[in-house]
């Protein structure tokens, strides 16, 4: 039951490449990406519910979040106009999480994406666009998700910049003590 988490991380890389490879449009996609996001959800549910919470299933869990947020931008850039301005946006966001990763590998050598709520906020919208780009305008979609990611990675780099410990699973920059 411990290693189930980590399995379900793992399931959600692999799963994550196979959207690379079907088209957008297709059923086994959708299916694919539904069960992506329900192994995101139940994999640190049954950690925390197991006590089986390590510091290998929480990188894997970044890596498969990472992994599959790639693609679903890769996928939703290439079939969507981005206005230049949001390019240049997220520029900055892809600068700024740079910054953090250098920063937590100066101080703790070692790479980490912090569990934020913020950072699951950004994670849960990037998940909604393509699940919503049929029914909201675009341009919303895209400013929301540009405020949402811009504050979580600039928390994260404070929280960086500010914390003696790595913590990967401090919840906010206001939470007194968390840091």
């Amino acid at each position: 039951m411990k290693t189930i988490p980590n399995l379900l991380s793992m399931l959600r890389i692999v799963f994550s490449l196979f959207l690379f490879v079907l088209p957008p449009v297709d059923p086994m996609f959708w299916t694919l990406y539904v069960v992506c996001g329900v192994t995101d959800i139940l994999d640190g549910y049954i950690a925390r519910r197991t006590h089986s919470s390590s510091k290998l299933g929480s990188m894997l869990d970044s890596i498969a979040d990472m992994v599959l947020m790639s693609v679903i931008l890769v996928v939703v850039l290439t079939t969507q106009q981005i206005a230049k301005e949001v390019w240049i946006w997220m520029a900055g966001i892809a600068f700024v999480r740079m910054v953090s990763l250098w920063v937590v590998y100066w101080k703790h050598r070692t790479f980490a994406v912090l569990h934020t709520y913020a950072n699951k906020a950004t994670g849960g919208l990037l998940f909604c666009i393509p699940l919503l780009y049929h029914f909201v305008d675009f341009r919303v979609l895209e400013w929301a998700i540009c405020i949402v990611a811009s504050l979580a990675a600039i928390e994260e780099l404070i929280l960086h910049l500010i914390s003696g410990t790595l913590q990967r699973d401090v919840k906010s920059l206001f939470m007194p003590g968390r840091h």
